[in-house]
């Protein structure tokens, strides 16, 4: 069993920080672009007067680094070959996310924004396996990577989060000039990105009785449709916000606009969660890292009364719990990506979901406790925005409630745990 980096993965991140210092950090010093990383990042991200959207100049700054990644062979690295990319693995995707977090806030990796130089597809996979065509998947898998296609996601609701199955948006079979369709009405949330989606991705409810998992079609609604309503945006606890309540109202689509099979939607939203939440989690704990690390470094700086706060245990003994936390979560992250490689992606959610949980919510929960701490270490400095610590605390907490909230996920242990689902099923399941 060998736990080193591989040499060839090390050569690419060697690669990856040449290709930050030579490209990326340079356009994120030219004219003042600096100051969506500083301490006026919210401010010069937030158009305050237009909803509380991302100003213009912040996401055209991030689709300029992208351009130069992607130029450059490295930000669809996680895609399939046969779109550009070079087949990453869930482990060296999961070694790079950590590795670019660790590094602290910058134009070479920003999750406020799900911006990185290696990007992060989760819709070629679900396109390419619940794609009705190929001129769909073609559309939408090469037509995103060139900007032309953008879907947002409609699957929560203003009074249903958590349970997706009990969804009140309907959609109904109505034909129109004599081409098969169907008509939706209902109500989403936190469908994030509309503000530039060409579609939306909206699960609506097509047969069944609520609470079951079928009878649940995905269609693909174009934004603008006559009948679709941006209602508001949500101003939430980092800005700027994306993150709209959307109604549809008479809203006729298509049965081309369909994506997967009628009434078995559901499974599209689960079926790219995996890739999504252990991603998500080396972030987190690259994040993490970092907080741990700078709070290392300003106690042995720091001298208050002649003496360094590095030799207080009361400074030491958290950061030491935080840094145990970290090497440990590292294992188990890894471990659980190199296992998701090898075995087919449909195999994962029933064999390898509890442990993508558990990864994904002690991470979320961990990189808030190295935040705090962070903070508290650096006393009123590291309350400041002059430190980047209570953004990296706004930004991450939203993870223990989006990607599945941290209760969700550890139900879906305690579930393998105890056999209800899963491996042990065939086993506790009998007692």
């Amino acid at each position: 069993m060998d736990f080193a980096i591989a040499p060839d993965l090390q050569a690419y991140l060697d690669e990856l920080d040449a290709f930050i210092e030579a490209e990326i950090r340079p356009l994120e010093e030219a004219d003042d672009n600096i100051r969506f990383f500083d301490h006026r990042r919210e401010h010069s991200r937030t158009d305050w007067d237009n909803q509380g959207l991302p100003r213009h100049e912040w996401e055209a700054l991030l689709k300029q680094a992208t351009r130069r990644a992607d130029a450059a062979g490295h930000w669809r690295f996680s895609a399939p070959s046969q779109y550009g990319g070079k087949d990453g693995s869930n482990l060296w995707m999961a070694v790079i996310r950590e590795h670019f977090a660790a590094k602290g806030l910058g134009l070479h990796n920003d999750l406020q924004n799900e911006h990185s130089i290696v990007g992060n597809f989760p819709f070629v996979a679900m396109f390419e396996q619940f794609g009705t065509s190929d001129e769909q998947k073609q559309e939408f898998i090469l037509g995103g990577f060139e900007g032309k296609r953008r879907a947002a996601f409609g699957l929560t609701e203003p009074d249903h989060g958590s349970d997706a199955t009990h969804m009140e948006t309907r959609a109904v079979r109505e034909t129109r000039d004599g081409v098969d369709g169907w008509l939706i009405n209902g109500e989403k949330m936190w469908t994030t990105g509309m503000h530039v989606a060409t579609h939306c991705a909206t699960f609506c409810r097509t047969s069944g009785e609520d609470g079951s998992a079928k009878g649940i079609t995905c269609l693909l609604v174009p934004n603008p449709s006559p009948g679709l309503v941006i209602e508001e945006y949500l101003w939430t606890f980092n800005m700027p916000t994306d993150h709209p309540r959307v109604s549809f109202t008479d809203v006729w689509v298509p049965d081309s606009a369909r994506l997967g099979p009628v009434d078995g939607g559901l499974a599209i939203a689960q079926s790219f969660v995996h890739q999504n939440r252990i991603r998500q989690a080396a972030s987190s704990l690259g994040a993490a890292v970092y907080c741990i690390e700078e709070s290392v470094r300003y106690a042995r700086e720091r001298k208050p009364f002649g003496e360094a706060l590095a030799k207080n245990q009361a400074i030491q003994f958290p950061l030491v719990e935080l840094a145990t936390q970290a090497e440990m979560l590292r294992l188990l992250i890894r471990k659980t990506a190199w296992e998701m490689d090898n075995m087919p992606h449909k195999e994962i959610e029933r064999r390898l979901s509890d442990k993508v949980s558990m990864c994904n919510y002690w991470a979320n929960r961990l990189v808030c406790q190295a935040a705090d701490r962070a903070m508290q270490v650096h006393g009123g400095i590291g309350y400041s925005r002059h430190k980047p610590f209570e953004h990296i605390y706004r930004h991450h907490r939203r993870y223990r409630i989006t990607e599945g909230a941290e209760e969700i996920q550890m139900r879906k242990v305690a579930a393998y745990l105890f056999g209800f689902m899963g491996p042990r099923k065939e086993t506790l399941g009998k007692i």
